[in-house]
């Protein structure tokens, strides 16, 4: 008799799933605990293997398209042969398709969306590319349509009238058009190839699973937690001496990894910004371990794998564990546990030399730490001001859960560590 594969709810956060790729072609026999398609969910590329043993007769949901949980994505029999006419698939009905975006040439007006807590969403669609925009057409100065007057005073004025749009009829510069004009000299810009489509094209796709559940998340944080930031800029000149060391004898340990060991051992003398509030009795949130979730940036989005008990680990253990953490991110391959969950998280891009910049808080977790670039800045050290290595730390906080004077302490204990490096290294 037939029967119904669905879409499996791989993850707490799971709504939806996309079939990666199919493993198993129509007609095949798939045996019990065989793969037969992979899932690209939330968080990763997931490997799905069936149940019950039978033939795939049917693929509804096809490789790149996707589906809710418990929805019906295939059709398998028990015999070859067994027909399928007639076979209504059991599952949850597939996600109504969004609504397309106005087409037409006015401005959209803004719409509210289905209310979120309460709260309406606005609509914001892109513009329409322009149909009449003209590119100002290029000649050589000799074949530019002027009029005598503007021939005679761009060449008194030395005027280039390659760089002067006109304002006359067929483009035809007049003088009132020369004020603009750039000067006639010997190296002069250039003109390049005339665009071939409009002003303002454009062409959408899809979000991946992980962008959509990022987007949701993230909206939902900015929009219903009542953020504040504190910045403190570190010393890092002995960070930088002890790194340096540590690299001449084989240890090979980032600037984040000294990072995310100062971080555990501040939470624990500030249990407070080890927190986190649960929205959905209105509760604050106690962790009791340090769990602190580190940002990985990836194609489709940002995950943020766990190192758990992290007050409790050196920095060569902390170190290791990001490296492995990160690469199983990068290849799909964490394990729910490695990522969900998590009372603290930092976020570092000073790699791609960004100053500072302020984080969305990870719910139900409290806080965040953003680490900005190790940049070369004049101080005053003994009343003198002389050149030195700064680093600026943002803390992003949860006004429910933590204020500001609680924010700006645990930031001065952060910053005692990574000023002594030498109390990282030690258990």
């Amino acid at each position: 008799m037939p029967f119904t594969l669905t879409m499996p709810k791989l993850s707490p956060t799971m709504e939806e799933g996309t079939i990666a790729k199919w493993r198993k072609k129509e007609g095949d026999f798939v045996k019990v605990g065989e793969v037969v398609f992979e899932i690209a969910t939330d968080k990763a590329t997931v490997e799905h293997a069936v149940l019950d043993p039978g033939y795939l007769r049917k693929i509804i949901v096809k490789e790149g398209e996707s589906a809710v949980v418990n929805q019906p994505v295939g059709i398998f029999t028990e015999k070859k042969d067994e027909t399928i006419e007639g076979y209504k698939p059991e599952g949850a009905a597939p996600k109504e398709a969004a609504p397309a975006a106005p087409k037409k040439a006015e401005a959209p007006a803004p719409t509210p969306a289905a209310p979120t807590s309460g709260l309406a969403q606005p609509t914001f669609a892109p513009e329409p590319p322009l149909k009449n925009y003209e590119f100002p057409p290029a000649a050589a100065p000799s074949h530019i349509p002027a009029s005598p007057l503007a021939k005679k005073i761009a060449k008194e004025k030395g005027i280039d009238l390659s760089t002067v749009k006109g304002s006359g009829p067929g483009h035809r510069v007049v003088s009132s058009d020369l004020d603009l004009g750039q000067p006639d000299l010997p190296v002069t810009f250039g003109r390049h190839e005339r665009p071939k489509v409009a002003p303002g094209t454009f062409e959408e796709e899809k979000m991946s699973p992980m962008r959509k559940v990022i987007a949701q998340r993230l909206q939902a944080a900015k929009t219903f937690i009542p953020h504040f930031y504190v910045t403190m800029e570190v010393r890092a000149e002995k960070l930088l001496d002890a790194r340096a060391q540590l690299k001449s004898l084989g240890h090979r340990i980032s600037v984040n990894d000294f990072v995310v060991r100062a971080c555990a051992l501040a939470l624990r003398e500030h249990p407070e910004v080890n927190s986190g509030f649960n929205s959905a009795d209105q509760t604050l949130i106690r962790f009791k371990t340090v769990d602190i979730s580190v940002a990985v940036a990836l194609p489709d989005g940002l995950i943020t794998p766990i190192v758990r008990h992290a007050d409790f680990k050196n920095l060569g253990e902390i170190s290791t564990e990001i490296k492995v953490l990160a690469q199983k991110a990068k290849d799909g391959k964490l394990q729910k546990e490695e990522y969900v969950g998590g009372s603290f998280t930092v976020s570092n891009l000073g790699m791609y030399g960004v100053s500072d910049f302020v984080g969305i808080i990870n719910p139900p977790q409290a806080a965040l730490i953003a680490i900005g670039a190790i940049e070369d800045r004049a101080v005053v050290e003994d009343h003198l001001i002389v050149p030195g290595k700064v680093m600026r730390l943002t803390l992003s906080g949860d006004h429910r859960v933590i204020d500001g004077a609680i924010g700006a302490q645990f930031l001065q204990t952060v910053k005692k560590f990574l000023e002594n490096p030498t109390s990282l290294l030690m258990t």
